[in-house]
């Protein structure tokens, strides 16, 4: 990975279900980019490169598993190859829309190998809860050895 993708910031749907990304993250991801559904209701934009990186590990896990068909299908199945316009803009496919409950304003944030695209209202909500759990996740993660 070469750039470590990071930073939140705000953008506005247009009729046609189009957003610009935001120039830092452009410069990272590249020209056409991979859009899948991810976890928490929200987006996930990935390089092709880090793309390829995901599908082969999703691949690589063994198809006897449920659990592992089931994400397999909620990742590759929803996901979509998405072209960078010349000014900028990404176009939501609508069942990835739908998905996100994506409304008029939107929320991008950097996630190291990854982007999130949330709903605004959703990104607020959700965002005050996982500041308001910090701690307690912090604990968590140190007594696994994490941090």
């Amino acid at each position: 990975m070469s750039h470590l993708l990071i930073g939140e910031y705000e953008h506005t749907l247009d009729e046609k279900k189009r957003v610009s990304l935001p120039k830092t993250f452009r410069a990272a991801l590249g020209k056409r980019v991979v859009m899948t559904r991810g976890l928490d209701n929200c987006l996930y934009i990935y390089s092709h490169g880090a793309w390829a990186k995901v599908a082969e590990k999703l691949q690589s896990l063994s198809i006897v598993n449920e659990d592992t068909r089931g994400f397999n299908r909620f990742m590759l199945s929803g996901a979509a190859e998405v072209e960078v316009d010349g000014v900028g803009r990404i176009l939501i496919p609508d069942h990835q829309k739908e998905f996100a409950q994506l409304k008029r304003t939107v929320v991008f944030t950097g996630v190291s190998d990854h982007v999130e695209v949330w709903d605004a209202a959703k990104w607020k909500s959700y965002k005050a809860r996982i500041e308001k759990d910090a701690d307690k996740m912090a604990k968590k993660l140190g007594e696994i050895g994490a941090l």
